[in-house]
């Protein structure tokens, strides 16, 4: 299967991305593995024509957003981010009346129509470092609310106001999962994404993206770390630390839009070109600045 997937990549000049949170045979087998960041720019940079997106719908748009011109494939187009929707209908133009300065601040993870109302996108990765460099004080951070904490307390001179959204199974891990663990390997360093909730954020030793995650336990002396995010990021890390461990709270954090992206799905849409992704004229054209000015002010 796998030399199957490579011959084909040739022949059709294509690449395959995969999040972190992918499958570990999945990311084994992708050209490009990474956060959502990090892949939005490697699509637009890319001179594939054809590009494999193993994550869940909003990457997929994005990429498809950025490029055109290129032919975006999802191994499987149910994959979706229930957090990608959680923003109530009309609530944008409410808080943009009450606020005459306002900007919209959008996570990532989001559908592209909430992104073509929005000012601006983010990564959890440059979320910090953007809204910061906005000129607005006030900021409507939407879909997830966790996150938008998070920038609130690095950026406390901005006004920043949540949306009642969060990642599921980012919100699913307890203070009290992570103290049981603790307990359990008292030398390890708790390591957090800042989907998760304040509580658990507030008893990390680190809190950052699934990128900044990786690399704090590669620069890291210790031997021993929990890790509260999506489970699929601990192939990246026992790969890069083989003499590491590295634990993960009971329930595992597990995203199973993610894991629908599979070596037998990647195979069917490369050979059969199924499962393209479209964005029409007016809702790419809509999406496009927000996405361009990330890039540009996430340098």
């Amino acid at each position: 299967m796998r030399n199957r997937i490579e011959a084909l990549k040739k022949e059709k000049n294509a690449v395959i991305m995969a999040h972190y949170y992918a499958p570990a045979e999945v990311q084994e087998i992708a050209d490009f593995v990474g956060d959502s960041f990090y892949l939005a720019k490697v699509a637009k940079e890319s001179d594939a024509e054809v590009i494999v997106f193993c994550g869940v719908n909003f990457m997929g748009e994005s990429a498809k957003i950025l490029c055109p011109d290129k032919k975006v494939l999802m191994p499987d187009l149910s994959a979706d981010c229930p957090m990608a929707h959680m923003v109530r209908e009309g609530k944008i133009d409410e808080m943009r009346e009450r606020f005459s300065d306002l900007a919209v601040v959008c996570y990532i993870n989001s559908t592209a129509e909430l992104k073509c109302q929005s000012d601006v996108c983010v990564t959890s990765s440059n979320a910090v470092k953007i809204v910061r460099a906005l000129p607005n004080k006030n900021i409507f951070f939407i879909p997830d609310r966790n996150l938008g904490r998070f920038v609130a307390a690095q950026v406390p001179e901005k006004n920043i106001i949540l949306n009642d959204g969060c990642c599921p199974i980012h919100a699913d891990v307890t203070a009290d999962s992570v103290k049981a663990l603790a307990e359990c390997h008292k030398n390890a360093q708790i390591l957090c994404h800042p989907e998760c909730e304040p509580e658990v954020v507030a008893m990390s030793h680190f809190s950052g993206s699934t990128a900044e995650i990786i690399d704090f336990a590669k620069a890291s002396d210790n031997k021993e770390f929990i890790v509260c995010t999506e489970e699929g990021v601990g192939f990246k890390l026992r790969s890069d630390n083989p003499t590491k461990n590295f634990y993960f709270p009971t329930p595992c954090p597990v995203c199973k839009d993610m894991k629908l992206n599979t070596l037998e799905n990647i195979l069917k849409v490369l050979e059969t070109e199924d499962n393209q992704v479209e964005v029409d004229f007016d809702k790419r054209m809509g999406s496009l600045l927000p996405l361009e000015r990330m890039l540009e002010l996430g340098k």
